[in-house]
């Protein structure tokens, strides 16, 4: 019975895990229709949620002792540069460049999982990383653009992932005494200084005035900050570390339906047959 109900909560959380991908996925759409330059978007994005969640959690702030903050404070500095980066890279890499590097997230965490969590990791959870990056791969391999003058961006996209692996891990280490709520906020105080600073230099100053200014930034704090971070760092205390960082990699899968069904981007035979085939090293991976 014992272990049904963990199987239950664990394929439970797995599907939370997803959920909040697709919520993440969606700031793709939102950062394409925002106004503003893209650090600006980032920066109001986590300013906004940070208005949004305090209701939720001022009544557990002073429970946490200055360890706990300061840990979930770098964090939100991780994540800070996870955005930054992100944005950066799209400018010097092509899109599908910068969007594959910056989810090679497996690459960071698992071997964290192995070598300091313990973590025990079967031949068939490899087998389905590989099999679930030759997906992604697949799936993008017709929009990789592999120039030299790129490599700029793609090292930069590929630090994003390195940055988003590092807040995920930080998260995982609290999340037995921190809620995910109160992470986002607290984290928030992380981010915001190092978004602002390397907004002001690279792009200036600029206000959302208008409502087609706000409406993408408040639907980015909403879905992607709240909805999407505080699913995915929830799911950090339920699922092991590998496994969530397989399930970063269905970000790309999902932001491609996205493009399809809103912006009518055409897919491929091949990059279908990608979907499909990253889809099965995920159910490879996530099997016990």
């Amino acid at each position: 019975m014992k272990t049904l109900t963990a199987v239950n909560t664990a394929n439970r959380s797995f599907l939370l895990a997803i959920l909040a991908i697709c919520f993440l996925a969606s700031g793709g759409i939102f950062v394409r229709l925002s106004t503003l330059p893209p650090i600006h978007t980032g920066f109001y994005r986590v300013l906004f949620s940070v208005f949004l969640l305090y209701p939720f959690v001022k009544s557990k702030l002073r429970q946490l002792d200055v360890k706990t903050m300061a840990t979930i404070i770098i964090a939100g500095v991780f994540l800070a540069l996870d955005l930054i980066l992100w944005n950066i890279s799209f400018h010097l890499t092509s899109v599908a460049n910068a969007n594959l590097f910056a989810n090679l997230v497996p690459f960071t965490m698992i071997p964290v999982a192995y070598f300091v969590f313990k973590e025990r990791l079967q031949p068939r959870f490899f087998l389905g990383v590989a099999i679930t990056l030759a997906g992604i791969f697949l799936l993008v391999s017709g929009k990789i653009n592999p120039t030299f003058s790129n490599y700029k961006g793609d090292l930069l996209a590929f630090a994003t992932s390195v940055f988003y692996a590092l807040f995920l891990l930080t998260v995982y280490t609290i999340r037995d005494k921190v809620d995910a709520l109160t992470i986002m906020f607290i984290s928030a105080f992380g981010s915001l200084p190092v978004l602002f600073g390397a907004m002001v230099w690279r792009e200036g100053f600029y206000v959302p005035q208008t409502f087609t200014d706000l409406y993408p930034l408040i639907c980015l704090a909403v879905l992607s900050q709240i909805l999407g971070q505080g699913l995915l760092s929830y799911c950090m205390g339920k699922l092991p570390v590998a496994v969530a960082s397989v399930v970063v990699l269905t970000q790309p899968l999902i932001a491609a339906v996205y493009a399809y069904v809103l912006f009518h981007e055409r897919l491929s035979f091949g990059e279908m047959a990608g979907m499909l085939v990253a889809l099965t090293g995920i159910f490879f991976a996530k099997k016990p």
